[in-house]
């Protein structure tokens, strides 16, 4: 699931194998502990499901019959499918006014578990149950209901008409997104992963890409796939040891190598999409020059160097961007992909420092310069901040 494409794009296996140097996942790390030490008693029928998530749950979740899911889908018709991922196939529906008493007519994404690989299918179907069961944001796909019926795992999303990030800003068909439509997806998209970290049970996204963020008909972004999420860590911890799982291009390169998972593994991630959308290229694209395939090795650093900065930013915007802008967002982006996490600025800093970058970014008063402030720990332990100009 954490591989997963909602919309016209075919699956191409992207998730990194356990590290012999990484610790294996546990119980106390996994989503709302949900994940016991005899992986076998994962709750997998329809009353244990329910009760887990009433226990957790904030948010009224409807229960689809499978036959109710057919009707929704026209029987999973071939020509409703949205695309296709490593958990299985997305469907878009129609819930009809007189298929559930209290719902009102919507469209919907139905995303069905395809049956292969199927324990790890159930643990990631339900870790996305339970996550977005606690979790409301209006950055956060909204999930509306889900199935558990015999082998049967579905979930029921809201539809969301654009589709992903990843398929309108490397599409050779659509239009090219414009500067602000993607400073706005960076925006909302920071802002959701903000929340996350800062809930009160802190959540790491763990598979932050262009292909999980979700987009309405007015560009307005919501993460989606909350299937290799983990819960944070709490307390004097500094972090969570897990598997490796993620996607090449996007996985934090200290998380890689350690199997030690953190905020800041999302802020990495956050960087690379950030410097997706300043060049239109993808984080990685065996099609360029070798030395241009790893879009972070090619493009880090060149962010520093105003004169060759603007020569790396998408020729598709054709020079429709605010120059400052651009050189703001740069930086934003050097900073986040710091390869020592704990330079990275927090979530909350990158959504401080990207709201001047919205449509009024010009309007900033010259005595008002936007800074990013990063959180740094000192060699005692100890924490510094500092203020940096975006310049």
């Amino acid at each position: 699931m954490g591989n997963c494409w909602w919309f016209g794009r075919r699956w191409e296996p992207s998730i990194y194998r356990v590290s012999s140097n990484a610790k294996s996942e546990s119980s106390k790390d996994s989503p709302s502990g949900m994940v016991r030490k005899d992986d076998r008693k994962l709750p997998s029928n329809p009353e244990e499901v329910e009760d887990l998530r009433r226990s957790s749950s904030a948010n009224p979740l409807i229960v689809f019959t499978f036959d109710e899911l057919k009707t929704i889908t026209d029987n999973f018709r071939q020509d409703h499918m949205l695309g296709g991922g490593g958990f299985g196939s997305v469907f878009k529906g129609f819930i009809a006014e007189d298929l559930k008493k209290g719902l009102r007519p919507i469209p919907v994404a139905v995303k069905v578990h395809d049956g292969d690989n199927s324990f790890q299918g159930h643990r990631e179907w339900l870790a996305e149950v339970v996550f977005l069961g606690q979790l409301s944001h209006p950055n956060l796909v909204k999930l509306i209901g889900y199935c558990c019926e015999d082998e049967h795992r579905v979930l029921v999303y809201e539809y969301m008409p654009r589709g992903s990030v990843e398929n309108n800003l490397f599409s050779r068909v659509l239009l090219p997104l414009s500067w602000s439509t993607r400073m706005k997806i960076a925006f909302g998209a920071a802002k959701g992963l903000a929340f996350l970290h800062e809930a009160e049970k802190p959540v790491i996204y763990r598979d932050f890409k262009t292909s999980n963020i979700l987009l309405d008909l007015d560009y307005n972004p919501k993460l989606s796939d909350f299937g290799l999420a983990k819960d944070g860590p709490v307390g004097d911890k500094s972090h969570v040891s897990t598997r490796i799982m993620g996607t090449y291009g996007y996985a934090a390169p200290e998380y890689i190598m350690t199997g030690h998972l953190t905020p800041r593994s999302d802020v990495y991630s956050f960087g690379v999409v950030l410097l997706e959308l300043l060049t239109g290229r993808k984080s990685l694209d065996k099609c360029r020059p070798a030395r241009e395939q790893n879009l972070t090795d090619w493009a880090v650093p060149l962010l520093r160097e105003k004169k060759k900065l603007l020569s790396i930013v998408d020729p598709r915007l054709e020079g429709e961007y605010p120059v400052k802008g651009v050189h703001k967002a740069a930086m934003l982006a050097y900073h986040s992909l710091n390869r020592n996490p704990k330079a990275r600025p927090l979530m909350r800093d990158i959504v401080d420092s990207l709201e001047p970058l919205q449509d009024h970014l010009e309007q900033t008063p010259p005595n008002e310069k936007p800074t990013l402030t990063v959180i740094c720990e000192n060699s005692d332990g100890g924490i510094q901040r500092k203020d940096t100009l975006l310049t």
